[in-house]
């Protein structure tokens, strides 16, 4: 009995896989080049990079002080 992974790798390489893998590659390129995409993607960036080496949450919020 063929793997998940084998039954998707043997999709990949069929012409309907083909043509699927295009169709997703153009629409990925598309939005990449989208200024709306960018600026998501980099906010996203900022938002989980921002907290490294603080010690805090990584979330952007300060804990009060007592």
């Amino acid at each position: 009995m063929a793997s998940v992974f084998d039954k998707v790798a043997q999709f990949a390489r069929s012409p309907k896989g083909q043509q699927a893998l295009r169709q997703v590659t153009t629409k990925a390129q598309q939005m990449a080049k989208d200024p709306k995409t960018k600026a998501r993607i980099d906010d996203a960036r900022r938002r989980f990079s921002g907290g490294r080496g603080t010690g805090g949450s990584g979330t952007g919020e300060t804990t009060p002080t007592v």
